[in-house]
């Protein structure tokens, strides 16, 4: 009994150790396993983790913002959010109409767009751009395969203010619709770059690795406009235009010496962040994609032309056949009946007679040669998309009639920048400087990437015939010219009115249709400005160019001269502003 107890206890002893070995060895085993995985294998670990728990994807900069010359953005970028569906999880959704339900009801849109959205096979958009709060509120809901994206939101703060300049982008923001966000839009644009984020295992981000916002983001623009300049003009054509019930309306103004253009409104306005909303040719930027008759205002351009050729001399008089001037069986008229007129009262009482006929004593060549100099019939060279040549035809083809006719500005159309810039030239003692709109471009991180200035400046006049002729235009606006309404007081206002029958789709004249235009620079001594304002079909009130746009004219001057603290050359003179008001409706 004895040894068979001591054989038992043995066994067991045995089959102890056995199993003692067995977990030594199990334990070494999970021991160096461990080991390798944290030493060895860590970075294998890591990879595998991230795939599974991080996932890539792609993040958009934010588009460039455009800016006035004293840095009150016109166009901005903010932040915003994107809904988006994903069909592999969105397959997982119990309820797809109730998940439309709540969706819709969070971003106020359809629910049956929402379902059909959910519903769809491919990656598709709930709704892009929606506010920082609204994506929040669906990323709340969380629903299967309902997705929230950065985005970014194209917004216009000033609205209408320099609204056709501006333009619009789509609303990915990266590409531009119209505009100065269609003509810089590889400047504006920003670029992509991957993003990754990494997620615990509940599902929430704990890390995203993306380059910085400065790097893929746009390059700004900063514009010559000045934002007040530009309430300025908008709001002086804007009242003309609902005044005297005008079609449409333009305004420009411009800096002689540098060029600049300051202010470049159109009526009616155009509102991007609405884009939709308003046609083509309301979007379109009329200032210089629009071409128009310009009517007397084109009489200052030949009377130096003359000057400058010396065939005309600063004492010469004209006979104005009193009203009437027959040319082959077409008769030119003025609209007094005058006798002999110097060459200051054809400019002051804007007599066609007279023009007519100093065009024949230069001949039409030169007188093309002329207008060609100052810019006519060809683009000014600004820096913006769809600007119109105007028509300027050659002079081989006029005949004497219609030789007479470009002489006070019909049978040739020019634009309003076209315009600005050959009184500029005046303005410039004889010195035309091409116009330009874009100042220069920025970094995202603030630094000047490109400097811009005029593209060209040349001498399309002396000195002396310059300087002449803005004595002659000053005259216009003296009491019996037929600018008076345009008249300031403490400043000399060098300008000239203009009235063009308008052509209508069979290429004859309306009867009862007119272009009313008044254009000039201010101060005489030292011009700072120089200002067009056109007038489109003005159907009450008046149609005379000095009776619908030269109170426009001058409303901007002043303005603008007392914001550009510029110091008057005299002392106020009220009874000639009174004047203004009081003078009868004159060409």
């Amino acid at each position: 009994m004895p040894a068979q107890t001591d054989t038992t206890m043995k066994r067991v002893k045995a089959r102890g150790t056995l199993l003692a070995l067995v977990f030594a060895m199990g334990f070494l085993v999970i021991a160096t396993q461990a080991v390798s995985l944290q030493v060895f294998k860590q970075g294998w670990l890591s990879r595998k983790a991230e795939v599974r728990f991080a996932r890539s994807d792609t993040v958009m900069g934010k588009r460039g913002t455009i800016s006035d010359r004293n840095g009150r953005p016109l166009a901005v970028s903010i932040a915003a959010k994107a809904i988006g569906v994903y069909p592999r999880k969105a397959a997982a959704i119990d309820d797809v109409p109730k998940a439309a339900t709540q969706i819709a009801s969070v971003l106020k849109i359809n629910r049956r767009k929402v379902e059909r959205a959910l519903r769809h096979p491919k990656y598709n958009w709930i709704k892009r751009p929606v506010s920082p709060e609204m994506g929040a509120a669906v990323a709340a809901l969380k629903i299967p395969g309902v997705e929230v994206h950065p985005f970014h939101k194209r917004v216009y703060p000033s609205m209408e203010l320099a609204g056709q300049l501006i333009g619009a982008s789509k609303i990915d923001d990266i590409e531009g619709r119209n505009g100065l966000e269609y003509r810089y839009n590889e400047t504006l644009s920003p670029t992509t770059a991957n993003r990754t984020v990494k997620w615990d295992g509940g599902g929430n981000p704990v890390d995203i690795e993306s380059a910085p916002l400065e790097e893929i983001s746009g390059n700004n623009l900063v514009l010559t406009i000045d934002a007040n300049i530009q309430d300025i003009a908008e709001s002086a054509l804007r009242d003309a235009a609902v005044t005297h019930k005008a079609s449409s309306g333009m305004a420009v103004v411009m800096r002689p010496k540098t060029g600049e253009i300051l202010a470049m409104a159109n009526y009616p306005g155009f509102n991007p962040n609405n884009f939709g909303a308003f046609s083509g040719e309301t979007r379109s930027n009329r200032a210089v994609a629009s071409d128009f008759e310009p009517g007397s205002t084109m009489k200052v351009f030949v009377v130096a032309a003359a000057l400058d050729s010396g065939k005309v001399k600063r004492s010469s008089i004209f006979y104005c056949e009193n009203g009437a001037y027959d040319i082959g069986g077409f008769t030119f008229h003025d609209t007094h009946e005058y006798e002999w007129l110097t060459l200051e009262q054809v400019i002051k009482f804007s007599s066609n007679i007279a023009v007519v006929k100093i065009s024949e004593i230069i001949g039409k060549n030169a007188l093309h040669t002329a207008l060609k100099s100052f810019g006519f019939g060809q683009k000014s060279g600004i820096n913006l998309n769809g600007e119109s040549r105007g028509i300027l035809t050659s002079a081989a083809n006029w005949n004497r009639v219609e030789t007479g006719a470009v002489a006070f500005g019909q049978g040739v159309s020019v634009t309003a920048v076209q315009l600005a810039t050959a009184y500029s030239a005046l303005a410039n003692d004889g010195m035309l400087v091409k116009p330009w709109i874009v100042k220069e471009v920025v970094s995202p991180n603030g630094e000047r990437e490109k400097a811009f200035s005029s593209p060209g400046k040349k001498r399309v006049i002396s000195t002396d015939t310059a300087r002449f002729v803005k004595k002659i235009m000053a005259s216009v606006t003296e009491e019996g010219g037929t600018g008076v309404k345009a008249a300031l007081s403490g400043y000399t206002v060098c300008g000239k009115t203009g009235t063009a029958q308008k052509i209508g789709p069979d290429k004859r004249y309306f009867k009862d249709r007119y272009i009313a235009s008044f254009a000039g620079f201010v101060p005489m001594k030292n011009p700072e400005l120089s200002i067009v304002v056109v007038l489109d079909d003005p159907r009450s009130g008046g149609y005379y160019g000095a009776t619908v746009a030269g109170p426009a004219f001058r409303e901007i001057a002043y303005k603008t001269l007392d914001y550009l603290h510029v110091a008057p050359e005299t002392e106020s003179i009220p009874e000639k502003l009174l004047l203004a008001f009081k003078s009868e409706e004159k060409k």
